[in-house]
């Protein structure tokens, strides 16, 4: 499954005129480990494996704010996706996102608590839409950040779950005239339900504007 996801996922953006800058599915990565390349901002994350597949586990505790940046440094015309897991517990949620720019750069939230996929620039939240997540099943999370003009730039994000399909439109857009900061992709988490997240399937490509 995993390796037909992700030669979708290539041939798709070959189609689009991306170019892969960075890809790591943890196959190669032994379990206990984090990846050598990886920037560990916070948190015990680690390599586990499970039915013979292999990911990045963020532990269940304690409760706060966690992320890895990978990748290498991009500024515009760049996307980030990745495949997270995470549970509930009573009315308990994990939050989580992916990221591009960097620590302060922006990030596509899923917040199960708030019936909301957010798009933050740094602390702030930008725009929003409604969101049913369901929990116990990979989410997919994709982030775009294209140059639309000197000082334009247009974020799209998408999410869907396993089972579904990749959306045809943005889930969410939003346009920047503040110029973005160069930086490199990340994943970050808050495992509010005091459970672990998971998280596999990296890929950081170049986009056509």
């Amino acid at each position: 499954m995993k390796t037909t996801i992700l030669i979708f996922i290539l041939v798709s953006g070959l189609q689009a005129g991306a170019e892969t800058k960075y890809e790591n599915n943890f196959e190669a990565a032994p379990p206990g480990s984090v990846p050598e390349d990886f920037l560990v901002l916070d948190g015990s994350f680690a390599v586990k494996e499970e039915n013979g597949n292999k990911f990045l586990e963020l532990p269940g505790a304690p409760l706060d704010t966690f992320g890895v940046l990978f990748g290498p440094n991009q500024k515009e015309n760049v996307e980030v996706s990745a495949r997270i897991l995470g549970t509930a517990k009573g009315r308990r949620y994990p939050v989580f996102d992916v990221g591009l720019n960097g620590v302060g750069g922006y990030k596509l939230r899923v917040s199960p608590a708030k019936k909301q996929l957010e798009l933050y620039r740094g602390d702030a939240v930008k725009t929003a839409v409604a969101l049913e997540w369901q929990p116990g099943k990979w989410t997919r999370l994709k982030l775009q950040l294209v140059k639309n003009s000197e000082k334009e730039w247009r974020i799209n994000g998408k999410v869907w779950q396993e089972g579904g399909t990749e959306p045809a439109q943005p889930t969410l857009s939003f346009i920047d005239h503040e110029q973005p900061p160069s930086g490199r992709a990340s994943v970050s988490a808050m495992p509010y339900s005091g459970t672990p997240i998971r998280f596999d399937d990296f890929l950081v490509s170049t986009t056509a504007n």
